[in-house]
């Protein structure tokens, strides 16, 4: 008898602790906690129930269970490159990305197997569509173009799916290795091309400036130089004028202009080429008051005789206008010129002496004025008369 009751009261004890466990898997299976951006489909029995938002729940255990949960969060799915054959036919590799969001987690459960796969095959059979209308370079420059007629199509398909494409993008549009050699070498030489144009044109804008820049300073140049000119003109006119107005207001006599004469016959002979002598024709004038200044009588021939009392001439030397004048002392000169007499005396004599020549008058005679007589022809041996006096004046001897 003790051996029934213990018997049952372990069954009983197993039952309790069975109920216990069930109730609380039952207790679990009743309350479910739905995270946020995320739904779950639950059915009843096999069929569509509802649809629980993000929170607390309260289910029918071994009645309600879930089907499926669904993220309600935008998704990026790169699918892998896809061979399409343009209107050219040439074949290019695209890779595309879909940006797209769940927003009836039902008909995405329920409508489509698995919307992932039908997104990348529609995405394909849409681009192929879309782009074998098209060319290479079409393709290459369109990408916007492209994008926003998968973007329609896919919308407008996906649309039934509770599925929403946000953008579609091309990844990149890999055409034939062959192809892509061909487009490098048709770029180098379009950016060679244009170098070379932006290169000629750099030139030309510097020759161009260059030749302004000469012509300015050509032209600069020029004024400045008819500038200077015409400064030194009025320059040397105005020392003209003011040479002139002193030699006239200081009345310069005949010596200092003959001391002038011999001062420039010394630059005028200078150099080992000079040949020719240009001798003025006051230059007879000038000697002959040389030789008064060494003693001659005025009045002969080549010596000026002095003005008289009645003439009109000045009557006293007027003072220069521009302060003392800066000439040499008329002693100074006249001793320099009896210097420089003396020494062409005697170098005519040695000349003539050296040479063993008689003395011919017909030479002399070519070299005396017209209007005076010729001179007798001298005796040989004779000793030179001095500058400046007649043979046939008996006053002189």
């Amino acid at each position: 008898m003790s051996e029934e009751v213990t018997a049952g009261s372990v069954a009983i004890w197993i039952l309790i602790i069975a109920l216990v466990i069930f109730f609380i898997v039952a207790l679990f299976k009743m309350v479910r906690v739905v995270p946020q951006a995320t739904a779950q489909i639950i059915e009843r029995l096999g069929r569509y129930n509802k649809t629980f938002e993000p929170g607390l729940h309260w289910l029918f255990p071994f009645i309600d269970r879930v089907r499926a949960g669904v993220d309600l969060r935008e998704q990026v799915v790169s699918f892998a490159p896809q061979p399409v054959i343009t209107s050219d036919n040439l074949v290019v590799s695209i890779d595309t990305v879909i940006y797209f969001q769940v927003t009836e987690p039902k008909s995405a459960v329920y409508e489509i197997a698995n919307y992932i796969t039908g997104i990348e095959q529609l995405t394909v059979t849409t681009l192929r569509n879309v782009v074998g209308s098209m060319d290479l370079e079409q393709t290459l420059t369109s990408r916007d173009q492209i994008n926003g007629q998968l973007r329609g199509v896919l919308d407008e398909a996906t649309g039934r799916w509770g599925v929403r494409v946000n953008r579609v993008e091309l990844k990149s549009i890999d055409p034939p290795a062959s192809v892509q050699g061909a487009m490098e070498q048709q770029m180098r030489a379009e950016r060679d091309r244009r170098a070379t144009i932006l290169t000629a044109e750099g030139v030309k804008q510097s020759a161009i400036l260059t030749a302004e820049g000469e012509k300015q300073s050509q032209i600069l140049r020029a004024e400045g130089t008819a500038q200077s000119a015409i400064l030194t003109a009025e320059g040397e006119a105005r020392a003209i004028l003011q040479v002139f107005d002193a030699i006239h207001q200081g009345d310069a006599d005949p010596k200092l202009l003959a001391y002038q004469y011999l001062q420039m016959l010394p630059q005028i002979a200078n150099g080992t080429a000079s040949k020719l002598w240009v001798v003025p024709t006051e230059f007879t004038a000038a000697l002959g008051s040389i030789a008064q200044g060494f003693g001659g009588t005025p009045g002969t021939p080549g010596i000026p005789a002095p003005p008289s009392e009645g003439d009109d001439g000045p009557t006293q030397r007027q003072r220069p206008l521009f302060g003392e004048s800066a000439l040499t002392d008329p002693g100074e000169a006249l001793a320099e010129a009896r210097r420089q007499a003396e020494a062409a005396t005697a170098d005519a004599t040695s000349a003539g002496t050296r040479s063993g020549s008689p003395f011919d008058p017909g030479a002399e005679r070519g070299q005396r004025p017209v209007a005076e007589p010729p001179l007798p022809p001298s005796t040989p041996g004779a000793a030179p008369r001095p500058l400046g006096v007649d043979p046939e004046d008996p006053s002189q001897p």
